[in-house]
């Protein structure tokens, strides 16, 4: 695997991971809605339907490291191969999207 590709995780893992990650940046990229049902704490919601997206993607640190979700992992996943294409470095995706999140949701 080289430096430059985006990583799939398990819930557990992803769990884990933004837990121990001082540089871990969450991010939602749902719509609004779909935030407001519920998310996972401390996530920034940016939502990939935006026109703005990848123009706000352009202004987060590159040095920082980025969790992406969605409702089914497909979503996280095209921002995730975009922010690599960005030339962001650590770039993590939820495979299963907040779908397969079992642990509490904020609303």
């Amino acid at each position: 695997m080289s430096d430059n590709s985006l990583i799939e995780l398990e819930p557990s893992e992803f769990s884990q991971k933004i837990k121990d990650d001082v540089n871990a940046v969450l991010l939602d990229v749902r719509t609004p809605n779909e935030h407001n049902d519920g998310h996972i704490p401390n996530s920034m919601l940016m939502n990939i339907y935006d026109q703005a997206f990848i123009d706000d993607i352009q202004k987060l640190d590159r040095n920082k490291n980025y969790y992406l979700y969605c409702r089914s992992g497909n979503r996280s996943y095209q921002a995730g191969q975009l922010m690599i294409q960005l030339g962001f470095k650590n770039v993590y995706n939820l495979n299963s999207g907040i779908l397969g999140w079992d642990e509490p949701l904020e609303k």
